[in-house]
């Protein structure tokens, strides 16, 4: 008789859980959907565009604006995934305690040197299910947006 597996899924408790006791140290990993997912390698052009980006951004916005750089937002499907620019509402205080959550955000932007099917399939998906009002990709290799 064949016996049927079960893959673990996570919630964002467990999630946290896993990283204070450092069972994620030295890994790149998000949650997505409740699935620990390792994130892709960053290389140099990938830092260097969303850091850019986010110079622009601070200059342009100012205090109108919170933005976070390859740091996680909550998304309540037991999802924690970690996008290269966040633009939250102010003030910076609110995360002090918490990731940014749908309502505290305004645009996400990722930058996409080798993922973008993937930024713009399972994750564009993921926050429009969500309602995140913007979503951008920068596509390094195709030099678009």
């Amino acid at each position: 008789m064949a016996m049927s597996r079960t893959v673990t899924k996570w919630t964002i408790a467990d999630y946290h859980r896993m990283i204070t006791a450092g069972v994620l140290n030295d890994r790149q990993v998000e949650l997505i959907d409740g699935d620990v997912v390792d994130m892709s390698p960053e290389l140099p052009i990938h830092r260097a565009t969303y850091r850019r980006s986010e110079k622009s951004l601070a200059q342009a916005l100012g205090d109108r604006a919170v933005i976070f750089t390859a740091a996680p937002i909550t998304l309540p499907d037991n999802s924690e995934p970690q996008p290269d620019i966040c633009i939250a509402m102010p003030p910076e205080s609110r995360y002090d305690q918490r990731h940014p959550i749908p309502t505290d955000i305004d645009w996400l932007i990722a930058v996409a040197n080798s993922t973008r099917d993937y930024d713009l399939g399972k994750k564009a998906q993921l926050y429009a299910q969500h309602q995140i009002r913007e979503y951008w990709v920068i596509d390094i290799p195709q030099q678009r947006l």
